[in-house]
């Protein structure tokens, strides 16, 4: 059986997919045929009751019914047809609407006697009610429905999940209780654990065409998984970042902390060494400036820098500080006191490796792993793997196609340009990844979707740029992104 994912994952992978061309359409005419080809490999025929909820899950179950020849098929909708609410779902429904097909539209409890009359002369009855969106405690009328469907002698087919299962834990205060569960890509989760197995029978893994490449791929799909804003948030709820650096280089943290707020960071505090404080300052009103106590960084701003730390949810730390020895001591300091960080460019050169902490996301090119002493050897997103676990971190590799691993899982991105090879479009990256990181707690989901953001908004600053492009024209973008 191949090995299990999350539902959050799955979301990523079936999003991100569509982004590349393979469109949801599609992975649901071959989950819905995929599904009628496991009944017909069983059963020669007889009467196959669908019962069938009004999201993607009821959807495959619409498809099902029409490869499912041979058999008489009656398809029972929990809810009204008019609320069926993906466009996919709808139009299967609509195909089975004028193809002629035994329907009915379940909308209250008081229409579920007749489904307990159709339910009694099944052989069959197919579960597609509820999927891995399932939350919250099930309403009628599909708290009717599992219970009926749980009381039919027929043999009982739970689509992807049995309905009411939580597709993570497994857990559940009411579930179809299934014979099979033909689960769609690969297992939910939930399916394996020991809470689920009374619920799930046999377990059937059914490809559903998506190629393994595009299970590691960044997409869309990365940013839905990291942005999660609620309508009540206060100031600061939607991540608080500290960006550390500057002293050689004024621009390249300033830049850092510019993407972080176009990225939708809630609050951006910059660090920097009093010689180049006002300089940082005046790239814009909305950057928050606490300026150190020399020209650069040194030891003697650890106690600042360490109440900084307990005040925001990241630390980015290491664009333009240069790598003086005082410098580099007061940055091995700041690794050791931080929790979340992202070390870029001369923050690298302060880590000493293996790394103590695994909330690490570090953000190099050949060069500057190379500086660091690191030699690349064989294929590369083997070795970024090999160095994320032996090195217990999570790495983005930047490169023309990027890399990131946390030592277990890998992706890959391939968003951006050769135009990007301009100065300052790496410290873009460090504020975003800071930004992701700030919301979530995944550091290979942030780096994954930061990545991707990075390379897209760079990529349409080079459709009206070209190689003329500069790191402020990937900034104004970001925001053209998250709007995909």
């Amino acid at each position: 059986m191949r090995s299990p994912i999350t539902p959050r994952d799955m979301k990523r992978i079936d999003r991100n997919a569509a982004y590349y061309g393979l469109l949801p359409i599609q992975l649901m005419e071959n989950a819905g045929s995929a599904i009628a080809h496991t009944i017909k490999s069983r059963f020669d025929g007889g009467k196959i009751v669908i019962v069938a909820g009004r999201g993607n899950n009821g959807g495959d179950s619409f498809v099902a019914a029409r490869h499912l020849t041979g058999f008489e098929v009656e398809v029972i909708l929990s809810g009204s047809s008019g609320e069926i609410r993906t466009a996919e779902a709808r139009a299967n429904w609509e195909i089975l609407e004028r193809s002629g097909f035994k329907l009915r539209e379940i909308r209250d409890s008081s229409e579920l006697k007749g489904v307990s009359e159709a339910l009694m002369g099944a052989d069959i009855v197919l579960d597609a009610i509820l999927g891995t969106g399932v939350s919250g405690e099930i309403k009628e009328p599909a708290k009717g429905l599992i219970d009926l469907i749980n009381s039919s002698k027929a043999f009982k087919i739970a689509v992807d999940i049995p309905s009411g299962l939580d597709p993570e834990t497994g857990n559940s205060k009411m579930a179809v209780k299934a014979d099979l569960t033909v689960t769609l890509h690969r297992p939910k989760l939930g399916l394996l654990q020991d809470l689920a197995k009374k619920f799930t029978g046999e377990i059937v893994v059914e490809d559903i065409g998506i190629p393994p490449l595009f299970e590691v791929l960044t997409g869309p799909g990365d940013l839905e998984v990291v942005i999660r804003r609620d309508k009540t948030s206060h100031k600061g709820d939607n991540g608080r970042v500290l960006i550390i650096g500057g002293g050689p280089f004024a621009g390249a943290p300033a830049l850092s902390a510019l993407a972080a707020l176009k990225n939708g960071a809630d609050w951006v505090t910059l660090a920097v060494p009093d010689s180049v404080a006002k300089v940082v300052a005046s790239f814009s009103p909305n950057l928050i400036v606490k300026p150190l106590s020399s020209d650069i960084l040194v030891q003697e701003d650890l106690g600042l820098i360490r109440d900084l730390i307990e005040h925001h949810d990241v630390t980015v730390l290491g664009m333009g500080t240069g790598s003086d020895r005082e410098t580099l001591d007061l940055m091995r300091s700041i690794i050791n006191v931080s929790e979340k960080l992202v070390l870029d460019a001369d923050g690298l050169y302060a880590l000493d490796l293996p790394s103590k902490k695994r909330d690490i996301i570090i953000t190099p090119h050949r060069g500057e792993l190379s500086k660091m002493g690191v030699e690349i050897k064989g294929d590369l997103r083997a070795f970024v793997m090999d160095f994320s676990r032996q090195n217990n971190l999570t790495m983005l590799m930047k490169g023309v196609e990027d890399v990131i691993s946390d030592g277990v899982n890998l992706r890959m991105n391939r968003s951006g340009n050769a135009g990007m090879t301009v100065g300052g479009t790496g410290d873009v990256l460090s504020g975003i990844v800071g930004s992701f990181y700030a919301i979530c707690d995944d550091p290979l989901q942030s780096a994954s979707a930061a990545a991707f953001v990075s390379g897209a908004a760079g990529d349409l600053a080079f459709k009206e740029y070209g190689y003329g492009l500069t790191a402020m024209d990937v900034v104004d973008r970001i925001t053209e992104v998250k709007a995909y």
